[in-house]
């Protein structure tokens, strides 16, 4: 999420002993609410050049900020996202984009509530966003399109399959899971499973996906995991930073699975 380096150091400091990921995403919905194309495009090389210098040869961009500040569309709905493919461009880091399918702010279809008014994609207009994206990244010689799936609170069980059955069958696919107890807690009120058990059970995934985070899986979550050859992708600092908790790497890594490392909210790049 590369406009997040522009809020590393403004919540490393809580000021209330009930601070947590969630009063840390309220400040992150102020910044958002702030940053202009043109804003966004400098915070991005600014990054990029600091995960350069950091030893970063690649970047997969986890894009969820798509309308303007009124939550509108831009005249070019794939503005920002843009914004990040010239930027990784001028510097010469290599990019995977993911432009994010948010559209709830819960599980079950919830209403998105005004902070997240920038993030939100129906499955067509999104559809609309990588139909746009595709060409452009394709004259880039580093640079591929990907999907991503916010997290299972942030979209529908059709939403997935809709997207997925009009997408190309290889292309890269991401989404947040499990990070958060409460997330777990939530999932389970909704369906009865678990986050990754859920997704397991119900949608086809394989070594395109990436779990990140996943640091809430449990012993037979962790062995779906390894088993279908999926990528967990861990952000060390971010999870260490808002205390997220520890995944079970010592148990994946036993049998077999993959991992990759991300850089996340961007509080430290090294």
């Amino acid at each position: 999420h590369a406009f997040q380096r522009a809020m590393a150091g403004l919540a490393e400091v809580a000021g209330n002993p009930n601070d947590s990921f969630w009063t840390w995403r309220d400040l992150m919905y102020r910044l958002v609410g702030r940053i202009s194309p043109q804003q966004l495009g400098v915070i991005a090389r600014q990054l990029y050049i600091e995960m350069l210098k950091g030893g970063y040869t690649s970047v997969a961009e986890f894009h969820y900020v798509h309308q303007d500040l009124d939550g509108k569309p831009y005249a070019d709905p794939a503005e920002l996202a843009v914004q990040i493919s010239q930027a990784a461009s001028s510097v010469g880091i290599g990019l995977t984009l993911l432009p994010v399918l948010y559209s709830h702010s819960g599980f079950g279809g919830q209403v998105p509530n005004e902070g997240q008014r920038r993030f939100i994609h129906s499955s067509d207009s999104y559809l609309d966003l990588q139909a746009r994206l595709r060409p452009v990244l394709a004259a880039q010689p580093a640079q591929q399109l990907g999907l991503c799936f916010h997290s299972l609170r942030a979209v529908t069980p059709q939403q997935i399959s809709e997207v997925l059955a009009a997408s190309d069958p290889q292309c890269p696919v991401h989404i947040h899971i499990a990070e958060q107890q409460k997330e777990v807690d939530d999932c389970l009120s909704w369906s009865g499973r678990r986050p990754l058990q859920w997704l397991y059970e119900n949608t086809p995934v394989d070594n395109r996906w990436c779990l990140v985070h996943a640091t809430h899986a449990d012993a037979d979550e962790v062995q779906l995991m390894a088993q279908s050859g999926a990528v967990a992708g861990l952000c060390l600092t971010t999870e260490a930073n808002l205390g997220d908790g520890i995944f079970p790497a010592v148990d994946y890594i036993a049998q077999g699975g993959r991992w990759g490392i991300g850089s996340d909210s961007h509080v430290s790049l090294s």
